[in-house]
């Protein structure tokens, strides 16, 4: 898969028509292409899209992009940002302009999806056992060269499933020993000797390649920075006693990976540390949910507000919902739910009120519960909240606000809206 075709495919993704399949799109634009959309640069508030509608921020995507790159470079960091928190093709492409290694997915279908369009590098942070997922992956290294495939191992079990799976292929599947984060944690094998076990097993499996080390340091019990920074330690330790016991032999680089999106500068920090290897270091981070940042989990926890010189996200995603019913002075009810907002970790964040073309902050009004399809605000007696305002909602957990939507519009300050983000969940 040449990035040509990649180029391709996200040109096809222009020719999609609209219709009811995607939420919140003017109903008068039904059988127009999305190019022929994104063309008329319609006004998401005078222009004919119906609530509820989430808009991406064009201006502060672009910041966000920006900003992840410079860090990177600075720390001497080699970039594979997660891809599952937007499963979007075109912010896949938009991050390897910028820079990026490649793309970090979870499960299968996600690779696929990167393939089809044209990804060239990717590091799926997930144990890999199902047969015809691995022989479909091998395959694909098979028929092109140009493919770096890269998944996590952590018991000798997986490795002989793999193996199984692979037998009688002509490329090994590279792959990293998964450090788990701690007892209680995640994925990943829970100490050093079982590490070294699940080593001996893939050097004997001639369809692997050990190529590193990797875990996931989010997973740390108890998180703070001195926990982390600790299990990070114990990461970095793990790749130097790997490489003196000649379990990197004859490779051209070695990768050293962690990174989530509440504990990257940690993972700057400690990968700093990392002594001088038998080959070059690829010290590869894979936070995601920077792309759009959020109004909740991560700006309270983003490793920007613990270094602030380093600069700050913007939250680029905005709900826009409208009021369907005001029963009683305290009370009110949007037209959005649960189908349309991420609630998983917190609630939306009520900002502003629109009436009339006139914007202002949502004083007084804030939201206290999520229906399938209603929105629940509580309403002071400073609250101005009518039936037919449209609220503007600030999101929590990006992760689960892309995977509600098919098609984002992709909105400048003013309303303007110049694109749209097709997403496969």
């Amino acid at each position: 898969m040449s990035l040509d075709t990649g180029t391709e495919a996200l040109a096809r993704l222009a020719e999609e028509r609209v219709d009811h399949r995607f939420k919140g799109l003017p109903p008068d634009a039904d059988g127009l292409t999305v190019g022929e959309l994104a063309a008329q640069r319609r006004n998401l508030f005078t222009d004919g899209f119906a609530t509820p509608v989430l808009a991406l921020s064009a201006e502060r995507l672009e910041h966000n992009l920006a900003l992840m790159e410079t860090y990177a470079a600075r720390h001497g960091l080699v970039f594979a940002p997660h891809g599952k928190t937007s499963m979007a093709p075109r912010l896949f492409r938009q991050q390897i302009e910028r820079g990026a290694w490649g793309i970090t997915l979870a499960v299968p279908h996600q690779v696929r999806v990167a393939r089809a369009f044209g990804i060239r590098r990717v590091f799926l942070a997930n144990e890999l056992v199902d047969p015809s997922a691995l022989r479909w992956i091998a395959g694909e290294l098979e028929s092109d060269g140009d493919f770096r495939f890269v998944c996590y191992v952590d018991s000798v079990h997986g490795v002989r499933l793999m193996d199984e799976a692979l037998r009688g292929t002509s490329r090994p599947v590279d792959v990293v020993v998964e450090l788990a984060a701690g007892e209680g944690a995640r994925t990943g094998v829970r100490t050093e000797a079982e590490c070294a076990a699940v080593a001996d097993a893939v050097a004997a499996a001639g369809t692997l390649r050990l190529v590193g080390v990797a875990g996931y340091e989010g997973e740390v019990p108890g998180a703070d920075p001195e926990r982390v920074h600790a299990w990070l330690r114990r990461l970095v330790a793990l790749a130097v006693d790997f490489d003196k016991a000649g379990r990197f032999a004859g490779l051209e680089e070695i990768m050293v990976s962690a990174g989530g999106s509440a504990w990257f500068d940690a993972v700057a920090d400690v990968f700093a540390e990392l002594p001088e290897l038998s080959a070059p270091a690829l010290k590869l981070l894979r936070s995601g949910a920077y792309v759009s940042h959020d109004d909740g989990h991560y700006r309270k926890i983003t490793p920007f507000n613990r270094v602030p010189g380093e600069g700050a996200l913007e939250p680029a995603f905005r709900l826009w919902a409208q009021v369907v019913s005001r029963p009683s002075p305290e009370q009110a009810f949007a037209n959005a739910g649960k189908r349309d907002a991420a609630y998983d970790l917190d609630l939306p964040l009520a900002q502003v009120v629109r009436r009339d073309g006139a914007e202002r902050p949502a004083t007084g009004v804030s939201v206290t519960g999520l229906s399938d399809q209603h929105t629940w605000l509580r309403t002071t007696a400073e609250a101005d909240l009518d039936v037919g305002d449209w609220v503007g909602m600030g999101l929590s957990h990006p992760c689960t606000s892309f995977d509600k939507w098919q098609l984002i519009p992709l909105v400048e300050a003013d309303g303007t809206v110049v694109d749209y983000i097709r997403t496969f969940f």
